[in-house]
């Protein structure tokens, strides 16, 4: 018997009888890379979830973390983006600001909840609003800027206001006589008026509108933030 006879040499078929007994999970479902921690209808759920039973923005970083880090960040973004998309006919959305991902009530239905809100929506003095603008788009600013800009000496209580908000903060001094505290806006600042960065900012005049709009929709002032200033600046 010669070698082209011998069944001892003869090549293995490529597809034996028996590879299924070797691979059990051949018809399992293929997953998208970095989604081995389940399918992208359990992730999105999961997602869903945790957005739903947090007060604050959460971070694609955080989100992560549900999944012990085994779905990656570009999947947690793709996941985010269709669980955005399924909200978007509803009266909550899915919004991405400054701090990460969160889920609100549509501004055209607050109006409804404020009716059996015990909190009522803090109201704040022109003053107040001026100044926010003025640091909102010329940051970082000193008291001293804000007052030349507006004409008249700023009160201690109208940065306080802002400042307990959580709107501003200070972010550092000028290096000048006297070194006077130089202030910003905050992240929670873009979150309340559902921005995720200042190049997101309305036209200066419609400031003002896009503050009263969402502010009924964030957390209230904390007692005693709220400005009772009485001052009338033109």
């Amino acid at each position: 018997m010669n070698e082209e006879t011998n069944p001892e040499l003869l090549p293995e078929p490529e597809n034996s009888g028996t590879d299924h007994l070797d691979s059990p999970n051949q018809d399992a479902q293929v997953v998208q890379p970095g989604l081995e921690s389940g399918s992208v209808p359990m992730v999105k759920r999961v997602l869903e979830a945790a957005l739903l039973s947090t007060s604050e923005p959460l971070t694609v970083q955080q989100l992560r973390r549900l999944f012990r880090g085994e779905v990656d960040a570009d999947n947690i973004r793709k996941v985010l983006d269709e669980l955005k998309q399924e909200w978007s006919e509803r009266s909550i959305e899915l919004t991405s600001v400054a701090s990460g991902w969160r889920f609100r009530v549509k501004p055209d239905y607050q109006e409804y909840l404020d009716r059996i809100s015990s909190e009522k929506p803090p109201r704040y003095s022109r003053a107040v609003l001026e100044t926010l603008a003025i640091i909102a788009y010329r940051q970082p600013v000193t008291r001293g800027d804000i007052e030349d800009v507006r004409g008249v000496a700023v009160s201690p209580p109208t940065l306080n206001a802002l400042v307990e908000r959580g709107w501003i903060e200070e972010v550092g001094h000028r290096e000048t006589p006297g070194r006077p505290a130089l202030f910003a806006t905050t992240k929670k600042f873009l979150d309340d008026l559902n921005l995720r960065s200042l190049e997101e900012l309305p036209p200066l005049d419609e400031l003002q509108s896009t503050v009263m709009e969402h502010i009924s929709a964030v957390a209230p002032l904390q007692d005693g933030a709220q400005s009772s200033e009485s001052e009338h600046a033109g």
